[in-house]
């Protein structure tokens, strides 16, 4: 699995926790005055789509395996009775 992935795991982990405990954590956190717990489980929330965030943009290409180099057909027949007989690489 890659690193970004892992990163991903547990920042989203941490903030579901966080989530889960946030009247606890507001409690801890009492010297943020009384929008503690609002300061709580708006920190959680932005921690699982940061999260979600790197567990979803490591793939880019789609799970595509691109072709070295192109390669082209080559058709035996004429009009619509052609069909490809094999590839040959791009020049």
């Amino acid at each position: 699995m890659a690193p970004t992935k892992i990163i991903g795991y547990v920042l989203a982990g941490l903030g579901l926790v966080g989530i889960v405990f946030s009247a606890q954590l507001a409690k801890l956190l009492s010297f943020l005055g009384a929008k503690a717990l609002v300061y709580t489980i708006v920190g959680a929330v932005a921690l699982v789509a940061v999260g979600i965030v790197f567990i979803l943009s490591e793939s880019k290409t789609g799970g595509k395996v691109s072709q070295a180099e192109e390669e082209v057909p080559i058709y035996a027949g004429e009009g619509k009775k052609r069909k490809i007989v094999g590839y040959q690489k791009a020049e």
